[in-house]
């Protein structure tokens, strides 16, 4: 749903801009990046911005068709037919988000090819109708490309229908802008953390599945934020989140070491 204050999102290229045409013309949107680059909260600003609501779903290996459509369900002795959110947002003329897709069964994503192309509606089997997609709705998947595998991929048939956007994380400029004011941090710590998040991020060989995400960058600082000492923040916030391995707790025990200014 619109909230009244605007999500706060800083551009660094021109995707605001390629959101905004594809919006206009109705066209769906795949977002691809990493785990915490700003992905859900950059469809947040721009629903606001369009003055649309958003209905966002997680993808997971269980959903089903029905999750996203809808179903029958028995109420007060009655079966009743209750839409899904993707037939909410079809009626509604929402933006609907459907974050992490390739989670979601590939037999499951087919049901949105209908609105991804020149048809823009949604069948509706289990009631026997067709749904054209009302004026606004637009239609925005997103996925992580680091954790495409066989099994686990986007479908040509899906990906050719979708205007692509890459984020990623931004700029160290940037990125101690969006730390500091979401969080509510001076600058300077703002700039260790991103310096430390950079730091880890370049490493050669790295043992790390995911590196430290803006996202984890801002639950840090939030910690500081309320008090805790930032190097307890860091351990707390993101080295023990980012690995079980001791060897490699450890290691970047050493890294925050290094970066940290010493108390």
């Amino acid at each position: 749903m619109l909230t009244l204050q605007a999500p706060f999102y800083r551009a660094v290229n021109d995707e605001v801009e390629v959101f905004h045409a594809a919006a206009r013309r109705g066209a769906p949107v795949l977002l691809k990046g990493p785990t915490g680059c700003g992905k859900t909260r950059f469809v947040e600003a721009m629903a606001h911005e369009l003055g649309r609501d958003l209905i966002t779903v997680a993808g997971h290996e269980d959903m089903t068709s029905a999750d996203l459509v809808g179903r029958f369900l028995l109420k007060g002795g009655e079966t009743v037919w209750v839409d899904g959110p993707l037939t909410r947002a079809v009626r509604e003329g929402a933006i609907f988000y459907l974050d992490e897709v390739v989670e979601a069964r590939q037999d499951t994503t087919v049901v949105i090819h209908p609105l991804a192309d020149h048809r823009r509606e949604l069948p509706v089997d289990r009631l026997g109708i067709t749904l054209p997609a009302a004026e606004g709705f637009q239609l925005v998947i997103s996925y992580n490309p680091g954790y495409q595998s066989v099994l686990k991929s986007l479908k040509e048939s899906t990906r050719q229908r979708f205007i692509a956007i890459e984020l990623g994380f931004p700029p160290p400029d940037v990125e101690r802008e969006v730390v500091a004011r979401e969080a509510g941090v001076d600058p300077s710590t703002a700039d260790i953390l991103v310096r430390l998040a950079n730091t880890i991020r370049n490493l050669d060989g790295s043992p790390l599945r995911e590196v430290a995400s803006t996202r984890m960058l801002i639950l840090t600082a939030g910690l500081v934020a309320e008090g805790l000492n930032l190097r307890s923040a860091v351990q707390a916030a993101m080295v023990l989140v980012l690995s079980d391995d001791a060897d490699v707790v450890r290691a970047l025990g050493e890294l925050v070491d290094a970066v940290l200014p010493r108390a």
